[in-house]
């Protein structure tokens, strides 16, 4: 029978808390077996910059670089580890961890000097890096992987080693509010700093491309446009859907790109929706944009906007009771903006009452917070945007055919003037190919039921509604 020293298969260990070496080596033959068990994304972002930093005994002690990681892995992923570090070495039966510098994770507070007042009012996050145009409080270490953005954070830090020969184009769609911007600019900084500035990167709105065309157009300064996007190694530009329809634009847009492209230069987009969703964008876009690398992100799952909101948190240095927290989670499952607006005012209240939010406290915050109207919406707007994203005419959708194609999209459209605008099911079987009533309740109570367990159908009324606040 072998000894306890004997049964550690990577190295032996004294009582003090063994040899440095001999617990990196353990450490690593246990990550190799954790990764197996844990996905890539969540391996990197949990498991980044831990170290295995002594064994006494039965217990290995584990430092971790913060205390959100330390919370999170102690709770999802303790018995992953333990089970990797017996499987290594049997004498192990329990696992601590510990934030690897405390004073820096969590900072003590101290009143502001004058110094620290000038700082907080020249807003950092304004700051942008004239040259690319980026901000640099985005980065890929801040950004929260899960499985509704696996795909495109995967894709996208693939291009950072092969810049303009991995995905290029790489196209990212999804909804509003879901880290688009933040993941595009991420990569545009990585690029930067990867590369010490030797690669030139530039980030635009379509906005700011529209505004750039019209400006050298008026001004008869097109090759000074040229040069600003044509001469650069990465081009990221957000939010390509409002260029459609603005044929200057498109044009221009359009040149820039194959300039791009045949040089072998990283073009990034993003949008609210794939190419095969644009219905009025150029063909000869969409051929283009559909030639390179297609990734969607997709509405975040419970563990995932839990995480976002405990690096909100983190990065707030405030702290929520566990409890609401997860009902913040459970309860908010739309976007991060959403989420990020209900942890601010869940703080502004925890700080003026002086005291933890309870959850029914937070449930009643949360309730007014969804409550308050975006803005004034007409019944003809939800018309048109259920229209639009079933890709169905107004008129079809409007007229009483029973036409198979039309029935989802029009019960869809009845269910959501009643929940939007608490129309009268009279007003909306009116509306609606002056149908009866009971027609526009039945469409109503069905839609409603299997919203609760579709979780296609709730992301597809989600983004109809975030068409509807764009109008």
């Amino acid at each position: 029978m072998e000894t306890k020293g004997e049964t550690t298969t990577v190295g032996s260990f004294d009582h003090s808390g063994g040899n440095l070496h001999d617990l990196g080596s353990l450490w690593q033959a246990a990550l190799g077996e954790i990764e197996i068990q844990v996905s890539r994304p969540n391996f990197v972002t949990w498991f980044k910059n831990s170290e295995l930093i002594g064994k006494e005994d039965n217990e290995a002690k584990i430092s971790l670089p913060n205390n959100f990681a330390k919370e999170w892995i102690e709770n999802k992923y303790c018995k992953v580890v333990l089970g990797a570090l017996r499987a290594l070495d049997e004498t192990i039966t329990k696992v601590t961890f510990v934030v690897a510098n405390t004073k820096a994770a969590m900072p003590v507070r101290q009143k502001p000097s004058v110094a620290d007042n000038q700082a907080q009012s020249s807003f950092p996050e304004f700051k942008i890096d004239a040259e690319t145009n980026l901000n640099p409080r985005y980065t890929l270490d801040t950004y929260i992987v899960g499985k509704s953005n696996e795909l495109s954070h995967a894709a996208a830090t693939a291009i950072v080693e092969d810049v303009g020969t991995k995905y290029n184009p790489l196209f990212i769609y999804g909804g509003v509010g879901l880290g688009k911007t933040h993941l595009i600019q991420a990569v545009g900084n990585e690029i930067k700093k990867k590369h010490q500035g030797k690669v030139k990167v530039r980030y635009v709105s379509s906005e700011k491309f529209t505004n750039d065309v019209i400006w050298a157009i008026r001004n008869k300064r097109m090759e000074t446009m040229k040069e600003k996007y044509r001469l650069v190694d990465v081009l990221i530009i957000d939010d390509i859907q409002f260029i459609i329809g603005k044929a200057a634009t498109e044009e221009e847009f359009f040149h820039t790109f194959n300039a791009l492209y045949e040089n072998n230069k990283q073009i990034i987009i993003s949008s609210d929706k794939p190419p095969k969703f644009m219905p009025n964008l150029a063909e000869r876009l969409r051929s283009r944009f559909e030639g390179g690398m297609i990734a969607d992100i997709d509405y975040p799952d419970y563990e995932l906007r839990y995480s976002i909101i405990k690096s909100k948190l983190q990065d707030k240095g405030a702290q929520m009771e566990d409890a609401v927290v997860e009902f913040i989670a459970a309860k908010l499952s739309k976007n991060f903006r959403e989420i990020e607006g209900a942890i601010n005012r869940i703080l502004f209240f925890q700080k003026t009452k002086g005291m933890p939010i309870s959850v029914k406290l937070a449930e009643q915050i949360i309730t007014e917070l969804a409550s308050e109207p975006i803005k004034n919406i007409s019944p003809n707007a939800v018309i048109r945007a259920v229209a639009e994203a079933f890709e169905v005419s107004l008129a079809d959708l409007e007229s009483s055919s029973r036409k198979r194609e039309l029935v989802g999209p029009r019960q869809i459209t009845m269910y959501m003037l009643r929940e939007m605008l608490d129309l009268s099911y009279p007003n909306i079987g009116e509306r609606l190919g002056k149908r009866d009533h009971t027609t526009a309740l039945y469409a109503y109570e069905k839609i409603a039921k299997e919203v609760t367990r579709n979780q296609a159908l709730n992301q597809k009324i989600m983004s109809i509604k975030e068409l509807i606040s764009r109008e």
